[in-house]
């Protein structure tokens, strides 16, 4: 049996990692900062998570969501005080896609509706309703178009306004910073005019945190620089450093049911031990201001270089995109192939940094040496 072939495939073989770094099979050292998709949070290999792993994986990986998990429990109870929504309620899955697949249920459930605004530029992921709120042709099939959305440009509130006022809205989803569409950032303005208008006509607000969550702008969540609180937020990637989990967090405006959701691995005992290992190395190592800080650092140290056919720069913490006026392609393969650095990449100019949280003054400075021999 051959792989089903949906990927282009960089010609390296990662066999190992420790903190920002990663190893291929031929020995080769490379700067990780993209962290897999914005997905190692604490760093590869990080003692605590092997422990933690290796302890969990000996007494039990999996049971049924039949049965009592205090695992399950003790996440929720470390998770609200640190994100600053302890008064939530938490709903655990296994990826971003089902979280979001998940949100958009509980908002027509509640509403009754089933319009859904969404914005141009953003991914929600590529199961049946999360591609719906994707605009991209290209991997929505037509069995996805099961009900009706409407994409608006990110800081429209002329247009929001007018579509919500037609009062057939269910929900509206935005990330916090757009990953995949080019690290866009919304306004305070606009998020708190969305927030405003969401709650005066009984929208449900989503908050799709799943790349800018979990401390990686700096804050727990991206949406919290612009002085907002969502219904729900959606939450994946940095969750478990690279372990398949996700999670929804809920409004208490939302009563359960019930039998409305559910799910076969969310929520398992392994996974629920290495998210709950994450959030004490995110605090213990106080890892969200040093996103903060190395970011700050990244974001004025690349404003002062030459870079050729630089448009913009844009970012908040260790979720940066830098957009060329050229095709991002050569630059990114001498990046891997010459100077041995991960980065990643949206749409076709836009080159993106996602690294660990756990990056060093020293990382930054490399990382800036590497670009700057590639550029």
């Amino acid at each position: 049996m051959k792989l089903f072939d949906v990927y282009p495939l960089f010609d390296v073989t990662v066999d190992h990692g420790k903190g920002c770094y990663v190893w291929d099979d031929k020995g080769q050292e490379y700067l990780d900062f993209y962290g897999g998709h914005a997905v190692i949070s604490i760093g590869h290999s990080h003692p605590r998570y092997l422990q933690t792993l290796q302890e969990q994986a000996s007494k039990l990986v999996f049971y049924s969501n039949a049965v009592k998990n205090p695992l399950q429990v003790k996440l929720a109870e470390k998770l609200g005080p640190i994100c600053g929504y302890d008064d939530y309620q938490l709903f655990l899955i296994n990826s971003g896609a089902e979280a979001n697949e998940n949100a958009l249920k509980l908002a027509s459930f509640y509403t009754g509706k089933k319009k859904v605004i969404a914005f141009t530029h953003a991914f929600h992921g590529r199961t049946s309703a999360a591609v719906n709120v994707t605009q991209n042709p290209k991997i929505q099939a037509p069995i996805n178009a099961t009900f009706p959305v409407e994409f608006l440009e990110l800081g429209d509130i002329a247009g929001l306004r007018a579509s919500i006022a037609k009062g057939d809205v269910a929900a509206v989803i935005i990330e916090g910073i757009s990953g995949v569409g080019g690290i866009r950032i919304p306004t305070a303005a606009f998020m708190q005019e969305l927030r405003k208008v969401t709650t005066d006509n009984r929208v449900v607000l989503i908050l799709d945190e799943i790349q800018s969550g979990y401390g990686r702008s700096g804050k727990f969540f991206a949406h919290q620089w612009f002085g907002i609180r969502p219904d729900i937020i959606t939450v994946a990637k940095g969750i478990a450093n690279g372990y398949p989990f996700a999670g929804v967090l809920i409004s208490p405006m939302f009563a359960p049911v019930y039998g409305q959701l559910g799910t076969t691995f969310g929520g398992n005992h392994l996974g629920c031990a290495l998210a709950c290992t994450v959030l004490d190395v995110i605090e213990e190592e106080h890892l969200i201001e040093n996103a903060r800080q190395q970011g700050e650092y990244l974001i004025s140290a690349l404003k002062t270089m030459q870079i050729p056919g630089l448009k913009e720069l844009r970012g908040l913490g260790l979720m940066i995109g830098i957009e060329f006026d050229y095709p991002y392609k050569e630059v990114r393969n001498r990046l891997l192939y010459e100077q041995h650095v991960f980065t990643g990449a949206a749409g076709t100019n836009v080159l993106r940094i996602l690294p660990p949280l756990c990056i060093t003054q020293h990382d930054c400075d490399l990382f800036l040496e590497r670009f700057d021999a590639a550029l």
